[in-house]
């Protein structure tokens, strides 16, 4: 595995190089990762905490954790901990896969959009990829999102999965 490691407003120091390295190194054993894979870290230093990122794109999806803490190596751990989180329910869904289609239990759509006088703060353009319903919540477990936009290839309509707040799952699907 190769990696990149950044600081932003911190020097990376030869020991912290080594603990990312030998961290990362141990998810091997859970993941198909080659020599080519490329774990991208982004450490960064905020005035009461230290930020680390961690971005490694899989074969299954892109793995991604985000943790705030006082020391850096703690972050690191927390890190890696969320990490090895994200690959172990992704096996779990994957060895769930033979169950029924969520889409006829959870289809619903959500007309009402409010008209408050909010800031729109971030603009993000993205390339709705073909997948099936279980690939996308696939994708929106590993990367922590609340959702995720795909298109469906059973319906092959443009879609919407989402984390509803009881747990379960929404499906929005997009008539043309």
């Amino acid at each position: 595995m190769k990696f990149e490691i950044y600081g932003d407003n911190i020097t990376i120091t030869e020991g912290m190089k080594h603990k990312i390295e030998t961290k990362l190194s141990f998810l091997k054993k859970y993941l198909l990762i080659d020599e080519n894979t490329t774990a991208r870290v982004v450490a960064k230093v905020y005035p009461n905490a230290q930020k680390v990122e961690i971005t490694i794109p899989s074969k299954v999806g892109i793995l991604r954790a985000e943790v705030m803490h006082e020391d850096f190596y703690a972050a690191i751990d927390l890190a890696i901990d969320k990490l090895e989180d994200q690959i172990r329910r992704q096996k779990t869904r994957l060895s769930r896969r033979h169950k029924d289609s969520l889409a006829e239990t959870f289809i619903e759509q959500n007309n009402n959009l409010s008209a408050n006088d909010e800031v729109v703060v971030k603009t993000k353009t993205i390339d709705a990829e073909e997948l099936s319903l279980d690939e996308a919540i696939m994708r929106m477990e590993m990367l922590s999102h609340s959702f995720f936009i795909y298109h469906d290839t059973e319906s092959d309509k443009m879609a919407v999965v989402y984390k509803r707040l009881d747990g379960n799952y929404g499906l929005i699907e997009v008539d043309e």
